[in-house]
């Protein structure tokens, strides 16, 4: 049973040796959650992407909150009404997936790929070799390698590893 609009994940979270349960709310887009998606985006890029110069972060977070936020299919992960991650969507490829860096490791980019997938049969993606926890993530998921690239999109000259998983192979 797919979300049209948005779904509401119930999350048990450990917490210095007590359990806190909180609700994640997966919805759409809204124009007034760009300036803290382009937020999360530059902070989890830094942790991430450690080997990219500052000044190209910078101008590729240009690009995400003018173009890739508003105009792609995005979903936002919200906690007490305040967004802690988000998935872009152009068909079945994932051209943005990032959690806040204080939320990472509680199942919220799980549950945003979970959400992906009520609407599609498989997911590809690109991913930076030398970013090994997404590469381990995305593993875990159930996701394979298919393809890569001697630089990524912009003539950098990282690697890039093209990744796909089934809807049937997937792990939440």
């Amino acid at each position: 049973m797919g979300c049209a609009f948005s779904c509401v994940y119930i999350f048990f979270i450990q917490l210095e040796g007590s359990v806190k349960t909180t609700q994640i709310e997966i919805r759409p887009y809204r124009a007034e959650d760009n300036d803290i998606l382009s937020d999360i985006w530059l902070r989890a890029s830094r942790l991430a992407h450690d080997f990219l110069p500052d000044e190209h972060l910078l101008a590729q977070q240009a690009l995400v909150a003018s173009m890739y936020l508003p105009d792609g299919e995005t979903h936002v992960a919200v906690q007490d009404g305040k967004p802690v991650g988000f998935i872009g969507l152009r068909d079945t490829y994932v051209g943005g997936f990032f959690v806040d860096p204080e939320w990472q490791g509680q199942g919220i980019g799980r549950r945003l790929l979970a959400h992906a997938f009520e609407t599609r049969a498989f997911l590809t993606l690109g991913v930076y070799a030398l970013n090994g926890q997404a590469r381990r993530f995305y593993k875990a998921i159930g996701f394979e390698e298919v393809g890569c690239s001697e630089a990524d999109e912009q003539g950098m000259p990282f690697e890039v590893i093209t990744l796909r998983c089934e809807l049937e192979k997937a792990r939440f």
